[in-house]
């Protein structure tokens, strides 16, 4: 299958306030489509997902707080006589370290530990199936804080390492467990402002 194009990945929103006592909003949002076809195959696939944080800064260089994620994703295969859906919803709690490097540049790691549970859906003509499964990650991901102007800044990562299991329901699933290291293979970009 050819690589997933990339329409649009972009960190929607984030509110920081860089002095203890205050309030870190922000999150992500990234859609992906992509149309592929061969002389007896043609595959659609769109994925979106939302990840938002919530933290509070309660020491110069750290906030805790909750983030959670919601995302879908979607394969129709051969003009809809075959399709498989996937549904997934996260929540957990991270712990930020940043650190100034001087007026204009920070530097910060994200480590995040949670829940989250995954539906399964694969339909063909004779045959529908549905599989539902619950695990949990953790994940650690350094990034970059340019401000640019009055507080207002850019944030960019270029990946992290990551640990996830799934256990699944029923006879169709299997457990999984995948660890995951993608420095340089994953790119974001977020806003923020300082207040």
């Amino acid at each position: 299958m050819k690589k997933m194009l990339l329409i649009l990945a972009l960190s929607v929103f984030g509110f920081a306030n860089a002095q203890k006592g205050s309030v870190l909003v922000m999150g992500s949002l990234e859609f992906n489509s992509q149309n592929a076809s061969s002389s007896d195959l043609e595959i659609k696939s769109n994925s979106f997902l939302f990840w938002p944080k919530v933290g509070y800064q309660f020491h110069e260089n750290w906030t805790a707080g909750i983030e959670g994620g919601v995302g879908t994703s979607k394969q129709e295969f051969n003009n809809n006589n075959n399709e498989s859906k996937s549904n997934v919803f996260s929540i957990g709690g991270f712990l930020r370290y940043s650190k100034p490097l001087n007026q204009t540049f920070s530097a910060y790691a994200d480590l995040g530990l949670g829940f989250h549970n995954q539906k399964n859906t694969t339909r063909n003509e004779t045959l529908s199936t549905v599989n539902k499964g619950d695990g949990f990650y953790i994940g650690v991901t350094p990034a970059i804080f340019i401000n640019v102007h009055k507080g207002f800044g850019l944030n960019f990562n270029i990946g992290g390492i990551g640990y996830n299991t799934f256990n699944y329901e029923g006879d169709y699933g299997s457990d999984s467990k995948s660890f995951n290291f993608n420095f340089g293979k994953a790119f974001s970009v977020g806003i923020s402002k300082n207040f």
